[in-house]
């Protein structure tokens, strides 16, 4: 039987190729060797340089230098008045305003509507009331105000049927807000 040739994994690469690099490698590092043989010689130390001798005395004078002056220091200057360094800085209390009598907010009296209530009976018979948010814009601008909300209740099951606003706060921000808050109130049917 004869032998098949089996397929190689690894192939060498031909002998050209090894003999080209390695003449490369060859030709490289003898032109390195000759350009390092080319540099010139060190320039030769000069042997006939003239040598001198100097001879130097001191001589001192009879006389000793005299101290050196006292030269009288100033006054120093006086010392700075001393601060504390943090120092607690007071606003005054906001202006609170004058304090006004307020009377009882009534709700407006409609001809035809019969269950017109105040506005301390009808929290009396809340049981869910939220306050109204103060929006930031307002608050930034610091922006307030007062009003009247006409709220209207479902008598069978408490909840706010509708809100409008009677009386503007004066900002459409706030008037929005407060009827919000109003059309989440519920009342006891």
């Amino acid at each position: 039987m004869a032998q098949t040739p089996k397929p190689l994994l690894y192939r060498p690469p031909p002998r050209w190729q090894w003999w080209a690099a390695f003449g490369g490698a060859v030709a490289i590092h003898l032109t390195a060797v000759a350009v390092a043989q080319k540099r010139e010689a060190p320039a030769e130390v000069l042997a006939d340089i003239p040598t001198a001798v100097v001879e130097a005395t001191l001589q001192a004078s009879e006389e000793p230098t005299p101290p050196p002056e006292d030269i009288p220091l100033p006054e120093p200057p006086p010392p700075p008045e001393i601060t504390p360094e943090y120092v607690e800085e007071t606003t005054p209390p906001p202006k609170q305003p004058k304090a006004q009598k307020m009377a009882p907010i009534k709700a407006p009296q409609v001809a035809g509507r019969p269950g017109a209530m105040s506005i301390s009976s009808a929290k009396a018979l809340a049981t869910y009331a939220p306050r109204p948010q103060y929006p930031y814009e307002a608050r930034s601008r610091r922006v307030t105000g007062s009003g009247v909300c006409v709220v209207e209740v479902d008598p069978g099951s408490g909840s706010v049927t509708s809100a409008s606003m009677a009386t503007s706060i004066g900002n459409p921000i706030l008037d929005s807000s407060a009827t919000i808050a109003f059309r989440q109130w519920r009342f006891k049917p």
